[in-house]
């Protein structure tokens, strides 16, 4: 009886420590805002973390809402890596109540935002384009489409991470600067690409998305929503005589967003519908896809 005794008391003691050991194993729980996100995080920590991602693919990161178990789950991550998406200004308080000991890291809090591109037409002219820069349309959250600016988001979540595992330390440095790397790769084929192109070439795209990634290779992106408003019926016409006078013969759009009226100045003009998506999990390969879209697309 006593040998069954300790037998049991060492089969208990190991099976305790084999789950210690799996527990201290396991990755660590981080959640982020949107896919793009994801790419990221996993290109520095790989399979220390496990990510959960809060925007649905295909939904909108300026109307989302959490759907309840999100909201949940979020009790098991260390970290939140916000991005300035436009849903987290309703949300990240509420986070913060639903899990009080979760990090929020503000991956865009270093990084000078510029302003939504908010062009009209001058109706009165009928292809004069103007800008309403003085107009407050509000800061654009696109950060992650821009690569010298996804260097600056990596660091932050590089040293985010080290905060919370500082025993893998090293792996997060070394993995961040291969990630480095890499980006600067990236950067300098999209510049290739646009090499040819002059200063201010412009594309047309329907929501602004694509302000930074212009910006960073000297090109212009010209939008025909309105302040985040579909254009009226004038404006539309307006649209309509410029893509024709400029020959356009592509109309980038995103998948999130409703397509109707692209759908009619394409109608209209004979420019072809192209997709590119901003929230695509593949970052990488997706801005080298998008940069050869936005290329044929310029005039």
């Amino acid at each position: 009886m006593k040998s069954k005794n300790i037998f049991a008391i060492v089969f208990l003691f190991l099976a305790l420590f084999v789950f210690q050991v799996v527990q201290a194993g396991e990755p660590c729980q981080v959640t982020v805002s949107i896919l793009p996100q994801k790419f990221f995080v996993n290109k520095i920590a790989g399979n220390l973390v496990k990510v959960s991602v809060m925007v649905a693919p295909g939904s909108n990161p300026a109307t989302y809402e959490p759907r309840p178990t999100q909201m949940k789950a979020l009790i098991h991550s260390k970290i939140y890596f916000a991005v300035g998406a436009p849903f987290e200004k309703a949300w990240l308080n509420k986070i913060i109540k639903v899990s009080p000991g979760i990090q929020v890291v503000h991956t865009d809090q270093i990084i000078r935002k510029r302003r939504m591109d908010s062009n009209y037409l001058d109706i009165t002219a009928q292809v004069k384009k103007q800008e309403t820069c003085k107009q407050d349309t509000g800061l654009d959250p696109h950060i992650w489409l821009s690569p010298p600016l996804v260097k600056i988001q990596g660091s932050i979540i590089k040293a985010a991470l080290i905060t919370i595992d500082p025993a893998n330390k090293e792996t997060y440095e070394h993995n961040f600067k291969i990630f480095q790397t890499e980006i600067d790769m990236l950067d300098s084929n999209i510049r290739k690409i646009f090499e040819s192109r002059s200063a201010g070439a412009e594309f047309i795209v329907f929501h602004p998305c694509w302000g930074y990634f212009a910006d960073a290779y000297g090109i212009k992106q010209v939008p025909i929503e309105i302040e985040g408003k579909e254009p009226s019926a004038t404006k539309m016409a307006a649209f309509i005589n410029y893509a024709r006078s400029k020959k356009i013969r592509f109309i980038l759009i995103q998948p999130q967003f409703p397509t109707k009226d692209a759908e009619t100045i394409a109608k209209e003009t004979g420019a072809q519908i192209v997709v590119a998506d901003p929230l695509a999990e593949d970052w990488m390969k997706n801005l080298s896809e998008v940069a050869v879209k936005i290329n044929r697309a310029l005039n």
